[in-house]
């Protein structure tokens, strides 16, 4: 005899006192691993049942809404590929590790509100939420879920248990979206002072993504470049105030008696003739892609730009004066050890052959 009595679903206690958020949200595989069947499935998550379908194949194991964790953790659970797919499991001691969201990375706002930007939107704002994955995937944006093929997927940094994209990656897949130069000003602005990165690496993103021709993120850049200017230079104050250096005379010009122009200098100590210059020529370089879009994203007309430096350097150094070269990355990871670098040279001036004869002009 065939009864239609509808499903009743059997007990599953061990799913249901789940606490963590990654363990609230799973897909059909993971169900099924738990030896959920699919009319179990279906019966539950049937109108007033106790679970809720949040996206395709992925389930959130309790009645009404998402919180903002559970949505972040949902995306990620729909863009990864499940375990056996071909990820690489990678060794750790006695243990392999597998990563918990293979191939899957957030990306853009939802990643810098993850840091903590105050300039991106709240999570609960959010009406998408960027997931990367491998350009090779065929995977569809579905509900809040944007998927973002890229050729090469960055090694994430671990958020709050989440697999988030570097902040200068996130910046960049932020600003392809955005319209408003002055939301796109203040979250660069804050990258910078809040110390996330360096100017030159969010140029370089910036550049890869083909938007340095958007008239909105130019101008942004250029209120950025002048940010990070000011931040390693005040760095460089700190590096020689804190470590005891004696005073340079600072941001100067050098030229020969009655000659050409030799160079600008961040700081200069005439009498060890030593110098420091800090390196920001990685802020300045103009992309190819910026002026012909045909052009390859990482494409820079950098050449003449140092073999313009190296040309300078080589000169002061042929009349006797020592160049130190700091970068602003090297200021704020490793300021120490730069400051022992140009302690080093002070203290080797007696060692070397007098230095020619250079007018110091105030720039």
């Amino acid at each position: 005899m065939t009864h239609n009595t509808p499903l009743s679903p059997r007990p599953l206690g061990h799913l249901g006192r789940l606490a963590e958020a990654h363990q609230r949200v799973l897909t059909t595989a993971q169900l099924r691993a738990h030896g959920v069947t699919a009319a179990e499935l279906s019966a539950r998550c049937r109108a007033g049942g106790p679970w809720t379908r949040l996206l395709p194949h992925v389930y959130l194991l309790h009645p009404g809404p998402p919180t903002d964790e559970e949505r972040l953790h949902g995306a990620l659970r729909y863009a990864a590929r499940e375990p056996g797919s071909g990820v690489p499991v990678q060794p750790t001691g006695r243990h392999a590790y597998r990563p918990p969201y293979p191939g899957a990375v957030l990306t853009g706002l939802a990643a810098l509100a993850l840091y903590g930007f105050a300039s991106a939107p709240p999570l609960p704002d959010l009406e998408h939420v960027d997931v990367l994955v491998p350009r090779q995937r065929r995977l569809r944006s579905t509900g809040y879920v944007r998927v973002l093929r890229t050729p090469d997927l960055p090694t994430p940094r671990t958020v709050t248990g989440l697999p988030v994209a570097p902040v200068p990656r996130a910046l960049a897949d932020a600003l392809a979206e955005l319209r408003d130069g002055e939301a796109v000003r203040r979250l660069l602005t804050e990258a910078v002072r809040g110390g996330h990165c360096e100017p030159a690496a969010v140029v370089r993103e910036l550049t890869r993504a083909k938007l340095l021709g958007l008239p909105h993120v130019v101008d942004a850049v250029d209120s950025l470049v002048a940010e990070g200017r000011a931040i390693a230079e005040h760095r460089l104050y700190r590096m020689v105030h804190e470590y005891g250096l004696p005073d340079p005379l600072w941001n100067v010009d050098l030229r020969l008696p009655g000659g050409p122009h030799l160079g600008a200098l961040d700081a200069y100590w005439p009498d060890q003739a030593v110098a420091v210059e800090l390196d920001t020529r990685a802020l300045h370089r103009q992309p190819t892609a910026a002026v012909d879009p045909d052009a390859p994203a990482d494409a820079f007309d950098a050449d003449a730009e140092w073999s313009e430096y190296a040309r300078r350097r080589e000169h002061l150094e042929r009349l006797g004066i020592t160049v130190v070269h700091l970068t602003p990355r090297k200021l704020r990871d490793a300021m120490e050890q730069q400051a022992a670098v140009v302690r080093t040279a002070l203290m080797a001036a007696d060692d070397r052959e007098p230095a020619a004869c250079v007018v110091v002009l105030p720039r």
